[in-house]
């Protein structure tokens, strides 16, 4: 009970703390504020780009091209080997006669150029279009597949999609550093700034020391304060990234420039960030209230 009416007392006396030095406050408010809107920018962009990276690696086919005058036993054995691959994810099949069909309905030069040929005279193939598990390993998978019997060719876009992956993955950790470096300096900031705070406070501090308050007792008032701090400064970044994206996302109607880069869609992306947000500003609030008071705890 004794520990929760020190809570209780440190919720209090941290509130009033806030609203009686008003000025300090709002300018740690502020720091934290403003940070906190550029990393949530950021976020923002890394995980949209993480995920149009992701939806391309998901597109990437190996187009498996049988032999041709090949039997059903021979397209069971194939689909066995397909099977037995371990990075092979998913497969469909493909008979010619669907290819010659589609290709058909896809353009009218095609349809005019096939619709008078047989199967026989026909020079399309039975196809399996595979998806992988590991995309990097694309290139591995492709070479075991040209390997099984009764396949004829293997077509992946060699050379380019290996060349698009590592951009991918360049691409993802670039953003990923950019992410860690910008709450870094977030951090560094909003610490330096509470701390510019608290030094103001010092002479309280140590009114607080010279009646006999224990550490724990100084220290508690002010780490609420920090977290009261960081969640005042993270509503104004919570907002712009719930409203600012929704609105952003409905401008381009879910994709940006193309139908090829596909937006997040806002839910429940928005309330995700919007906790990782609150969660930033908090522990960095304490945090940096924290490190500030335990300068002047120093015997």
């Amino acid at each position: 009970m004794k520990l929760f009416r020190m809570l209780g007392r440190s919720i209090r006396d941290a509130i009033k703390s806030v609203i009686r030095n008003f000025s300090l406050s709002l300018a740690s408010i502020s720091c934290i504020t403003i940070t906190l809107i550029i990393v949530a920018i950021a976020i923002i962009a890394s995980y949209n780009v993480q995920n149009f990276t992701k939806e391309i690696e998901r597109d990437m086919t190996i187009v498996v091209f049988l032999e041709n005058g090949i039997e059903q036993e021979d397209i069971d054995d194939v689909e066995k080997e397909l099977k037995s691959i371990k990075n092979v994810d998913k497969y469909t099949f493909q008979s010619k006669q669907e290819v010659k069909k589609q290709m058909q309905e896809e353009s009218e030069v095609f349809n005019t150029v096939l619709e008078n040929w047989d199967d026989d005279e026909s020079p399309l193939k039975d196809t399996f279009q595979v998806k992988v598990k590991n995309v990097e390993q694309l290139s591995a998978t492709a070479k075991k597949i040209e390997k099984v019997d009764h396949v004829s060719v293997v077509r992946y876009g060699s050379g380019m999609v290996d060349k698009m992956v590592t951009a991918f993955n360049s691409v993802e950790k670039i953003t990923f550093g950019i992410v860690i470096a910008l709450v870094v300096v977030t951090v560094f900031l909003i610490i330096n700034t509470i701390k510019l705070t608290i030094s103001a406070r010092r002479r309280e501090i140590s009114i607080m020391r010279l009646v006999g308050a224990s550490n724990f007792t100084i220290k508690t008032p002010f780490i609420i304060e920090g977290m009261i701090l960081g969640i005042f400064g993270s509503i104004v970044p919570i907002l712009i990234t719930m409203y600012g994206y929704l609105a952003f996302y409905k401008h381009f109607e879910g994709h940006l420039y193309s139908q090829l880069i596909e937006l997040i869609k806002p839910e429940p992306f928005i309330y995700q960030t919007s906790i990782i947000i609150l969660l930033i500003g908090i522990i960095v609030g304490m945090i940096g209230s924290a490190s500030a008071v335990r300068k002047y705890l120093k015997v």
